[in-house]
């Protein structure tokens, strides 16, 4: 059996999934655009949520990669730390700080301190419900009485209009359900928005389109012949598949002018799965019977 090759998605390429994303695109839609399924797509966008993450920015407050290069030039030169700060306009702790978390004087390099300054930085700010424990009660005991992340922000603002502590917005809540990593709110607590999915939809989202839930070219039962159509003619099938509980599925074929039924109880309920199972359970008919199937 020969497996996809792992494929491992640039910064570009998540950023147009997100673009497509809000624009309402489907995952399977933004899937065919690379060439993938969309469990492949869903991957990526379930870790935030479905919500897009905020883009990075450095603090105006850190050292630029500018400054950073002349502390390297000026470390060389053999400088004191505090002629180096004085040139920048930093404080002395400030250039100190920088020196010793990389390397020292001997190994401080520019370009290796600016990646591993911004490689420490890249940290989830923590939520506010989970560092307030008894707003993110306040906020469970809320959602288990139905209530929706809009009626719980505006009863906290109206019921501590003086607190800040106990109030947060609705946007916060749902990216707390959503985003378990935060470890604020519970997943079971999903199952009482009332609209249960676990990833957030674009407000650009519709199923009202031409093409979903179609199977493209198709011929319609409309256009079958007219011996088909009467039953007068032995021959003509019709298939179809049963849904069952547990993942369970069974297809079946019907000959429209015996009625004889043929059973097939199938693994998954792909094209390729259903017709193979299809075809090996024709093999055992008799050989007049099968010719009508092909």
């Amino acid at each position: 059996m020969k497996y996809p090759t792992r494929i491992y998605y640039t910064e570009t390429d998540k950023a147009m999934m997100w673009d497509r994303w809000q624009k309402g695109e489907s995952l399977n839609s933004i899937a065919r655009h690379f060439g993938r399924s969309h469990s492949s797509i869903q991957g990526i966008l379930a870790r935030a949520g479905g919500i897009r993450p905020p883009p990075r920015m450095r603090s105006r407050r850190a050292l630029t990669l500018s400054e950073r290069e002349e502390i390297s030039r000026s470390v060389v030169a053999g400088q004191s730390l505090r002629s180096i700060a004085a040139s920048l306009g930093r404080a002395p702790s400030t250039i100190s700080r920088e020196i010793k978390r990389n390397g020292g004087r001997r190994q401080y390099r520019a370009s290796k301190a600016d990646q591993a300054a911004w490689d420490r930085a890249h940290r989830a700010k923590t939520c506010k419900l989970a560092e307030n424990r008894a707003l993110a009660h306040i906020v469970a005991e809320k959602l288990q009485l139905e209530w929706s992340p809009d009626q719980i922000a505006g009863w906290l603002k109206s019921t501590y209009p003086d607190d800040e502590n106990y109030q947060v917005s609705h946007e916060t809540i749902y990216k707390s359900l959503f985003i378990q990593a935060r470890g604020a709110l519970k997943k079971e607590l999903l199952q009482h928005l009332r609209k249960t999915r676990t990833m957030r939809r674009s407000r650009h989202h519709t199923q009202k389109t031409d093409g979903h839930g179609r199977i493209t070219n198709t011929v319609s039962i409309r256009e079958r012949p007219a011996e088909a159509e009467d039953r007068a003619v032995p021959g003509h099938w019709e298939g179809d598949l049963i849904m069952g509980s547990n993942n369970s599925q069974i297809a079946t074929l019907v000959e429209r002018n015996t009625r004889y039924v043929m059973l097939v109880r199938v693994l998954s309920k792909d094209t390729k799965t259903v017709v193979n199972a299809l075809i090996k359970q024709a093999h055992k008919l008799p050989r007049e019977v099968y010719k009508s199937l092909t």
